[in-house]
């Protein structure tokens, strides 16, 4: 068995290994972001505008939720990134399989709270009463394909982590087609409506999350484990929900203020939902280079790190943000000439006003997507590192902008209000993350710089012992 995927990023060129890693992290990405376009888009042409601000509608739990699921699994593959940085394939491997314990444990427990309380949720979201019982038919079974999440995010994160972006990309890329195939069969075929969409989702990532963990077993031999090296570990545990359990929160804290902006949205009418849920679905697809250029960032920092090669931690990032702000202004140039005609894979033509207000969103947003590089690159660079709380408090300045727009803007300056709610997120959480990021190097720095200084009586430089335990964030 052949492990010619795995990729070392604490040698060779910076640019050309996060070019290499990022191109397959996009069409990862784009394929995922397929699942909720193809949902929006035969709910929106075959059950309607109602059944579309259904869906719509549970977008921010959703987010909440299942982002939770997705940084938890994110937190718990950065350790073994480290250790792969630092050639330690034991506890490589330890760290593997304790995140797939309390992958289990999580996945159990969630499903069983948030099915039994979503409902309630929708309730006190002010969901539109025309849409509330569609909303709760979706919602309710994405939550119940929590585990297949956990499952596809867990072992796709340990892959990646090794330097692999390819390997999930080509699952994703099955399940994807199936999830077109199980969209227009559920909805189409069996009449299921809105829930006939989550489950084509659920039982698509279920089956990609199943084929990358058979393919990760026979593939990988430096995964391979021994019955200790499996065992659970509750020191490995402890560092592993220290890292992964403030990344979960991040998500989730973010989508709080994404909740209480919501809550105005649906104040404006279902009309309004409408247009936020189509333009959204298109921003996250145009965000997705955004987003593999931050998960690209935590592995290259997390080998990086674990090799102690602070020196490539500047280099990369000065690569990462040339190629997002390129990417930036090309997404920019696209949206200003198609994006009403984007617009139409989810609406009808006659739809003017809701037509108007998609384009008014993407517009407002794609002007302000250079500060999105700054917040997806500083703040996984900052998690790969291993300082995941930090990136948490820049998840509550996200929280804080949104919340603040959905309270005290929307109310005055209705729609217009909304579209700029992402930008003073964004621009709020760089305002933090970029002074941390350059904080925590420059502490980094000072350390390495004492590594000379050794300990009286055993000769061991000083700072080698904490290079042991930054790595796990402070």
């Amino acid at each position: 068995m052949t492990n010619t995927a795995i990729k070392d990023m604490t040698t060779g060129s910076p640019a050309k290994l996060i070019l290499g890693f990022f191109v397959p992290m996009v069409f990862g990405l784009l394929f995922q972001q397929l699942y909720n376009m193809v949902d929006t888009i035969i709910v929106g042409n075959y059950l309607g505008v109602e059944a579309l601000a259904s869906v719509g509608s549970t977008g921010s739990i959703n987010f909440m939720i299942i982002g939770f699921c997705m940084g938890v699994c994110n937190g718990f593959a950065i350790p073994v990134a480290q250790k792969f940085g630092e050639k330690n394939f034991t506890q490589l491997r330890r760290f593997a399989a304790n995140g797939a314990w309390l992958a289990v444990g999580f996945a159990a427990v969630m499903t069983t709270v948030v099915c039994l309380l979503c409902r309630r949720i929708l309730l006190w979201m002010n969901t539109p009463s025309d849409i509330i019982d569609g909303a709760y038919a979706y919602i309710f079974v994405i939550f119940l394909g929590i585990p297949a999440t956990y499952l596809y995010n867990m072992v796709s994160g340990i892959i990646r982590s090794l330097g692999d972006s390819r390997t999930p990309l080509y699952f994703l890329v099955m399940s994807s087609l199936m999830n077109v195939v199980l969209d227009l069969f559920t909805i189409v075929v069996l009449k299921m409506g809105v829930a006939g969409a989550a489950w084509a989702t659920v039982i698509s990532q279920a089956v990609s999350g199943i084929a990358c963990l058979v393919f990760m077993a026979k593939r990988f031999d430096v995964l391979r484990m021994t019955r200790n090296e499996a065992a659970p570990n509750g020191n490995i545990m402890k560092i592993l929900c220290g890292i992964g359990i403030p990344m979960g929160l991040q998500y989730s804290i973010t989508a709080i203020g994404s909740m209480v902006l919501q809550v105005a949205v649906n104040g404006l009418g279902s009309l309004a939902v409408a247009a936020m849920t189509a333009a959204t679905k298109i921003s996250m697809f145009f965000c997705c280079p955004f987003d593999a250029l931050g998960s690209t960032m935590a592995t290259y920092g997390g080998q990086n790190i674990g090799a102690k090669r602070l020196e490539r931690l500047g280099e990369g990032m000065k690569a990462a943000v040339l190629m997002g702000i390129v990417y930036s202004l090309l997404a920019l140039a696209v949206l200003c000439r198609f994006g009403d005609r984007i617009a139409l894979l989810f609406l009808d033509a006659d739809q003017v006003q809701i037509l108007g207000q998609v384009k008014q969103y993407l517009l407002t947003n794609a002007v302000f997507y250079i500060p999105l590089v700054l917040v997806n690159v500083v703040r996984f660079m900052i998690q790969g590192m291993g300082y995941s709380k930090r990136a948490m408090l820049a998840g509550v300045c996200e929280m804080v902008a949104r919340a603040g727009v959905g309270f005290l803007l929307v109310p005055y300056f209705g729609y217009t209000a909304v579209c700029f709610a992402s930008p003073f997120a964004w621009i709020a959480a760089d305002l933090f993350l970029v002074p941390s990021y350059l904080m925590i190097v420059k502490r980094l720095w000072k350390e390495q710089g004492m590594l000379a200084a050794p300990v009286k009586g055993n000769g061991i430089p000083e700072t080698l012992h904490r290079f042991k335990n930054f790595r796990y964030g402070h």
